[in-house]
C-alpha cells in the first residue's frame, strides 16, 4: 500500500508562483514514477508531469517551461514548482505513484496506481 499526500495549494495571482508536495508512503517510492495530474470544474483528469524513478522529467505541452516537478527519495517527496501560473492552470492537483513503470514515462490516469486526495489551486486574473 502506498498513501500520498499532497499539500502547498492556495490562491495566488497570474504570475505568481507555487510548490506542491506530495508525500508518499511506503518503501517502493524510489522506485516508482511519479506524476502531478489536475482537474478543472467540468473537465476530465489531465497530465501535467510525471518525472521516472531515475529522475528524467517530462511535461504537458500547457505547462512546458513554467512547471518543474523533481523528487527526494530520501523524504519520500515529490514536488511540482509552478511558476508564471495563469488562470487556467486553476484546477485540484492530484499526485499519483505508478510502482510498476517500466522504462516509458506514464502519462495517462490508468497507468497510475494510487492517488492523493487533491490540492486545490486557484490563479486569479
Amino acid at each position: 500500500q502506498v498513501q500520498l499526500v499532497e499539500s502547498g495549494g492556495g490562491l495566488v495571482q497570474a504570475g505568481g508562483s507555487l510548490r506542491l508536495s506530495c508525500a508518499a508512503s511506503g518503501r517502493t517510492f524510489s522506485s516508482a514514477a511519479m506524476g502531478w495530474f489536475r482537474q478543472a470544474p467540468g473537465k476530465e483528469r489531465e497530465f501535467v508531469a510525471a518525472i521516472s524513478w531515475i529522475n528524467s522529467p517530462t511535461y504537458a505541452d500547457s505547462v512546458k517551461g513554467r512547471f518543474t516537478i523533481s523528487r527526494d527519495n530520501a523524504k519520500n517527496t515529490v514536488y511540482l514548482q509552478m511558476n508564471s501560473l495563469k488562470p487556467e492552470d486553476t484546477a485540484v492537483y492530484y499526485c499519483a505513484a505508478d510502482l510498476a513503470p517500466g522504462w516509458a514515462i506514464p502519462r495517462t490516469v490508468n497507468r497510475y496506481d494510487y492517488w492523493g486526495q487533491g490540492t486545490q489551486v486557484t490563479v486569479s486574473s
